[in-house]
């Protein structure tokens, strides 16, 4: 019975060892996440909440609010996660212990026990007359191996016992760890818990001012995106330009081209018709650079070294205000003062131009895809300039009403607005 007890609980740590595994994986990736989104909060605070002195519109401050209540209820949530799974890895832990000390019970007694009867049995006449009064050798060689197995057997026991003592030692000081590790845990989000609470208290203080003068703000956030709206129609028809542009160019080139054929060689038009142009028109060289644009879709680095999205692309439903909705063309990315912009990809700089309410707004062609860089302060290139991936090609503009440096980013393919976050790395 004491045998089938061992190996049952050898069987139940086998059957159980994936799960410990699992469960310490699932550990690391919370402990991941949480690293990650005290990051976030960390650049939050750096990059939208510099200083207290700093001058910001009430609804910026309420943006800024929001993107960092979001954060620290994303921490709370996540370390509570963490906190529960260490209870169950902690409760698994105890009743583990609890078996090893009932194993190793049982095995110091059989243990005892083997002693006992070998030290009866030490005498070294009584294994000399065991080992003679064999009826002939092949039994006496029996008895030797016997012997033999019996002393080996001894010292694995007690080898059994050591190892399963280590393993009770290891999982207790686990245990002080894993409760020490909960505890920090919970006085972390305590913390946080208290900080939540005063930074909604701010945001519904914000609110009702928002709410006292709803038509005001409403007006605020309408013109705003009017503003963008403008902008972006200005980008679009300065895209459908450089298209057509670039199409003449070529058409142009291979009209000469084929001037200079003999009349009975065969030509073959690959340029855009005039009058069409919805795509570039791209040469070999192009078709390349984009295809390997296309190929780095996702591992794109950000247009800038340290930076947060503020704003993401698409249509918004306004948070405060739920008949109010805006749009964003891009992606509008806060960052630090002064901070350097740099190319995406590599590419040639297809256009720089001054949009009032964009200050300076830079184009860079990507074979048939273009990157837009829009409020910058500097530029530092200028066009038919050739940039290589990363390159410094100006810094972000701040504005003085709303408190921040926010550069805004776009990606077209040809005159197709798409998603900046399904190209930049981990947008």
């Amino acid at each position: 019975m004491k045998y089938f007890r061992t190996y049952f609980f050898l069987f139940i740590c086998l059957m159980a060892a994936p799960s410990a595994f699992s469960q310490v994986d699932k550990q690391q990736e919370l402990e991941n996440k949480r690293k990650a989104i005290l990051e976030e909060i960390k650049q939050i605070n750096s990059l939208l909440f510099k200083t207290k002195k700093e001058e910001k519109s009430v609804l910026s401050q309420v943006e800024d609010l929001n993107q960092r209540i979001s954060a620290s209820e994303n921490l709370i949530r996540v370390t509570n996660q963490q906190a529960n799974l260490l209870t169950r890895n902690i409760n698994d832990n105890i009743n583990k212990i609890s078996t090893l000390r009932d194993e190793l019970k049982v095995m110091k007694a059989d243990y005892a026990q083997m002693i006992q009867k070998s030290y009866k049995s030490k005498n070294q006449q009584s294994r000399v007359m065991f080992l003679l009064s064999s009826e002939n050798f092949l039994q006496a060689y029996k008895r030797v191996q016997y012997m033999k197995q019996y002393a080996a057997f001894r010292k694995k026991q007690g080898e059994g016992i050591k190892a399963k003592t280590e393993e009770l030692q290891q999982l207790n000081s686990d245990l002080i760890s894993q409760k020490k590790t909960k505890q920090k845990l919970i006085a972390e989000n305590e913390q946080a818990k208290k900080k939540l609470t005063q930074e909604r208290k701010d945001q519904q203080d914000l609110v009702a001012t928002l709410k006292k003068d709803e038509s005001k703000f409403t007006t605020q956030i309408r013109a705003k995106q009017k503003q963008a709206d403008e902008i972006d129609r200005q980008i679009d028809a300065l895209i459908r330009a450089a298209i057509e542009e670039a199409n003449r160019i070529a058409r142009e080139k291979a009209a000469r081209e084929n001037a200079n054929k003999k009349p009975n060689e065969s030509t073959k038009n690959t340029v855009t018709k005039a009058g069409k142009t919805e795509e570039f028109a791209l040469t070999a060289e192009d078709k390349a650079l984009a295809a390997s644009f296309t190929s780095n879709k996702g591992k794109l680095p950000w247009p800038v070294e340290k930076g947060m999205v503020v704003k993401s692309f698409g249509t918004h439903q306004h948070p405060q205000f739920p008949n109010v909705t805006t749009n964003s063309s891009g992606v509008e990315i806060a960052t630090s003062d002064n901070a350097e912009v740099r190319s995406i990809f590599e590419g040639q700089v297809m256009s720089i131009q001054v949009i009032k309410g964009a200050n300076k707004v830079l184009f860079i062609q990507h074979g048939d895809y273009i990157s837009v860089y829009s409020n910058l302060a500097t530029v530092s290139v200028k066009k038919g300039d050739k940039v290589s991936t990363k390159q410094t090609i100006g810094t972000v503009a701040k504005s003085h009403t709303e408190g921040r440096t926010v550069l805004k980013f776009y990606i077209y393919k040809n005159k197709t607005k798409i998603n900046p976050a399904d190209w930049i790395y981990r947008m």
